[in-house]
Formats: C-alpha cells, sequence, structure tokens
C-alpha cells in the first residue's frame, strides 16, 4: 500500500463531526468519474469529513492533494481475479487504519473488492453506477452486477436508475438518482476572455466569419463523429461552416485513419477538421455556433451536452439514454435519431438558419436548466446526502 500525499490527520479530522470515506476507483488520470471522486473529496473534506480513495495513481491525485484528500495506490484497476481477491485484504486493512466509516466504489472491478472488504468490516457499501454497460452475455451482466448491491446505489441519470432496476434486480428504494454536475464558474460565457477565443480560432485555423459546430468528445466510434461527417455532407450549403471534432484519439489510429478517409470521401477536408484533444472547452463551446453530441449508443449522462448548455449554446443531440432528460426538445436544445444522417442534416440546417432572438431564448433556457438541475455542488450535495442516510440506517447518523 503506497500513499501518495502527504497524509491527512484522520483523528483530527473525525473529530470536526463528518464521516470517514474511502473512494475506490481504478485510476486517477483523466476523465468525468474521476472528476466526480476529487469533487466529492472536496466536499467532504469542507464538510468536515475525512476523504481517502484508493486508485492506481495518476495524475489527478495532485488535485486529491489540494482538496486535503488522501490517496493510497493500490492496483485495484487489475480485472485479474487473484489481483481483486488480494485487494479485499488490502482494502480491509485501510478500512481499519484509518477508520474507515463508508466505502463507495465508482467502477466494477475495485467494487468487487469493496464489496467484500465492506461485508467484513460491516460498513456500508456505496456505488455510483457510470456507465452504460455492454451486458450481451450472463457473464458480463453477473459482472455488471456488483455495482447494484451497494446499501444505496448511485445512478448518475433516471435512465441509468431504470436500466438497475430492470436489468440487475437492485431495490429500488436503494437507487438514487445523482446527476453528474458540472463547474458552472468555469463553464461560464463571463467567465471566458477574448484573448482565450482568439488563440483557439487561430490554433483551429478558423475564419473569422465562419460559423462553428462542434463535436467534443474522445474519438471512438460509438461517439458518432461518422454520422456527423455524413450529415454535413448532405447540407445544401456548407460554405461558411467548420466543424470541429474536438477529443483525443487514445491510441485509435486506425479510426482516425478511417474519419480522415470519410472525410476526402465526402469532399470535407476545408469543412471537417480533427482538432485533438482541446484543453480548454468552455472557449471552444462559447466559440461554438453549435455543439453536437450524435452518440450511437445511449449516454449514461453526457456531460458535454451539460457542459454546452452553462455556455448558452444551441445542442444537438441523439435522442436516447439520458439525453432525453438533460435536453427538452425545442426547448434548451433538439433532438434526433441515433445513427441518422439525413435527420442531423435536416436539423444542423434548421438550428443554424434559427434567428437571433430564438437563439438567445434557447440560451437563456439551456443555461438555466444546467444552473437549476446540474451543478457541482447540487451533484457534492446529494452524494453527502446519501452518505448521511445510509450512516443512519446502519446505526452510525
Amino acid at each position: 500500500m503506497v500513499e501518495t500525499v502527504t497524509e491527512t490527520n484522520t483523528a483530527v479530522a473525525a473529530e470536526k463531526g463528518g464521516p470517514v470515506v474511502l473512494q475506490v476507483l481504478p485510476s486517477l488520470v483523466t476523465g468525468g468519474v474521476e472528476r466526480g471522486t476529487v469533487d466529492v473529496a472536496r466536499a467532504i473534506m469542507e464538510a468536515g469529513g475525512t476523504a481517502l480513495v484508493a486508485s492506481s495513481g495518476g495524475i489527478m491525485t495532485a488535485e486529491l492533494a489540494r482538496a486535503g484528500a488522501t490517496h493510497f495506490e493500490l492496483p485495484v484497476h487489475s480485472k485479474n481475479p487473484l489481483t481483486i481477491r488480494k485487494n479485499i485484504e488490502r482494502l480491509q486493512a485501510l478500512i481499519a487504519e484509518q477508520g474507515v466509516e463508508i466505502i463507495h466504489a465508482r467502477s466494477r472491478a475495485p467494487a468487487w473488492s469493496a464489496y467484500y472488504a465492506a461485508q467484513r468490516a460491516v460498513i456500508p457499501f456505496v456505488t455510483t453506477f457510470h456507465g452504460n454497460y455492454s451486458a450481451g452475455s450472463l457473464l458480463k451482466r453477473a459482472y455488471n452486477s456488483v455495482m447494484a448491491r451497494g446499501d444505496r446505489v448511485i445512478a448518475i441519470s433516471d435512465f441509468i436508475a431504470d436500466q438497475l432496476v430492470s436489468r440487475y434486480g437492485a431495490d429500488p428504494k436503494r437507487v438514487i438518482t445523482v446527476p453528474r454536475g458540472v463547474d458552472v464558474a468555469n463553464f461560464d460565457p463571463e467567465a471566458v476572455t477574448g484573448s482565450r477565443l482568439i488563440q483557439l480560432a487561430e490554433q483551429w485555423r478558423v475564419p473569422e466569419d465562419y460559423r462553428v459546430v462542434l463535436l467534443p468528445g474522445r474519438l471512438t466510434r460509438w461517439k458518432g463523429q461518422g454520422v456527423l461527417i455524413e450529415a454535413l455532407s448532405r447540407l445544401h450549403d456548407r460554405s461558411g461552416i467548420r466543424c470541429i471534432l474536438a477529443g483525443s484519439a487514445q491510441g485509435r489510429d486506425h479510426y482516425v485513419r478511417e474519419l480522415e478517409n470519410d472525410i476526402a470521401r465526402c469532399g470535407l477536408q476545408d469543412t471537417v477538421h480533427l482538432a485533438g484533444e482541446c484543453r480548454d472547452m468552455p472557449a471552444a463551446m462559447l466559440m461554438a455556433d453549435l455543439v453536437i453530441s450524435t452518440s450511437i449508443e445511449a449516454e449514461a449522462f453526457g456531460r458535454v451536452i451539460v457542459e454546452a448548455q452553462a455556455m448558452g449554446r444551441p445542442v444537438i443531440a441523439t435522442d436516447h439514454g439520458a439525453a432525453r432528460e438533460t435536453v427538452r426538445h425545442g426547448e434548451t436544445g433538439w433532438l434526433v435519431p441515433p445513427g441518422d444522417a439525413d435527420a442531423l442534416a435536416h436539423m444542423l440546417e434548421y438550428v443554424l438558419s434559427i434567428d437571433e432572438e430564438t437563439r438567445e431564448q434557447v440560451a437563456y433556457r439551456a443555461m438555466e436548466n444546467a444552473r437549476s438541475t446540474y451543478t457541482r455542488e447540487q451533484m457534492c450535495a446529494r452524494t453527502l446526502g446519501v452518505y448521511r442516510d445510509v450512516l443512519e440506517e446502519f446505526g452510525r447518523g
């Protein structure tokens, strides 16, 4: 067991009245699961508790340190059955050493270890079901099922909550929907300076008078970049449009070549730009005239849809999964059938042609939607409420 940041004084923190919570996830590299872990750890510390995190490590351990949390490096990312079994003992020892009162698992492999460690220690086991996991076989469904075994099971959308009950037999009384939260102080149009917009426009070579269509998301087939390329090829007029596909390929070189071939086949070399990873997404969204989410498979939540709304940008998303919750069709954005390039092309032409007054009305409603329902502060407060409830159930509240 390796502690990778300065040790928090558990005894002192516990005296402040909050619980000692151990969150467990595969790594702290980057992504929504990792961001939520750091946000909740910070909220635990601010509420007077003790935030502990076990993972295989990563660049975001520095953020945990700044939040006052303590990280323990363990091989909980491994799917090897022998390692999972050994991790039960490692976590059980950590629970005893640190006085852990709740263990919160955020991914399947570490959840199996955390589940049995919690049972042995007789402490609450909480899970967050983050993904729309494939469950095509009995073995896969059984592997996923650990995420439905929590004393409380947090679903990041009603779509996932329904899936937990119908597919995995979770007790509806133990399932709580806590949507993912967006940092609305960061995703705020007023917070983005003109210099940031200029820098990004120069980096992406976007002419000043062009309309920008932005698809944020890692380059993987299920995100549907190919559908957007096909839709753009079917527009009656593509002049003055620049489409930015902003996201890392994460080693999927074959898919990048496939997208490049599609762009060339459709004659869109001057329209579509593969921008790679974007490190200033608020500026990218503010620069965009339209933000797209074309996921072919249903999103468990779809954070970029809410981030775009927080920035007051019109959004088009596919009509399945959690997008049906985060987008009010015709009010805060628009929905199209998944995988339907014709429908997407028609919607692109419509949204890009709406007048300024309609755009402002959509922007206002979209920002209100994001700020009233999907903030980081709301997510953290609801998660801490789950902790309080489960501790009371165990007679420790």
